[in-house]
């Protein structure tokens, strides 16, 4: 009798970043193709350099081009050295109580900007919105998916799974 063999695969799947996207056209009920989308690292550093991609044949965006330094799984990785170093425990705005909500449990997480260019996807005077600002936290070891219902007068977002 011969030993079964166990067969093993070599290819791998590349691994989704830690943030990805979604997006689709109210308007025609389809996913938005080819939208740019961007994803800048506002807090605790200040703006990074933005990773930028486009929306792939289904609205999606899986995996981000960076501009220079380190990728996106190494940062949210290593958030703790990404990490808030003493800064102000208000909000931006500085007003009393404004920081107090915002802040909460805010110690590891970092604050994300989705930028997408609906202007260019609708067309300029097609839409009210030149540009759509998704912005959120993020804390380490987790994953984001961030779904955008987008149309030229109105948009709705949430956190997907």
């Amino acid at each position: 009798m011969q030993p079964i063999l166990a067969l093993t695969s070599t290819t791998t799947t590349p691994q989704k970043d830690p943030i990805t996207c979604h997006v689709l056209d109210t308007t025609t009920g389809h996913p938005a193709v080819n939208l740019h989308v961007s994803l800048t690292l506002l807090k605790p550093l200040g703006l990074s350099t933005p990773f930028t991609a486009l929306t792939n044949a289904d609205g999606r965006v899986t995996t981000w081009d960076a501009q220079a330094g380190p990728g996106l799984h190494e940062i949210c990785s290593n958030s703790s050295e990404h990490g808030d170093s003493g800064g102000s425990s208000k909000g931006e705005g500085g007003g009393e109580g404004e920081g107090e909500s915002e802040n909460k449990g805010e110690a590891g997480n970092m604050v994300w900007s989705l930028r997408f260019d609906s202007g260019g996807y609708f067309g300029e005077g097609r839409t009210f919105w030149p540009e759509v600002e998704v912005r959120f936290f993020v804390t380490r070891g987790e994953r984001y998916h961030v779904p955008v219902l987008l149309g030229p007068w109105s948009y709705t977002t949430y956190r997907g799974s």
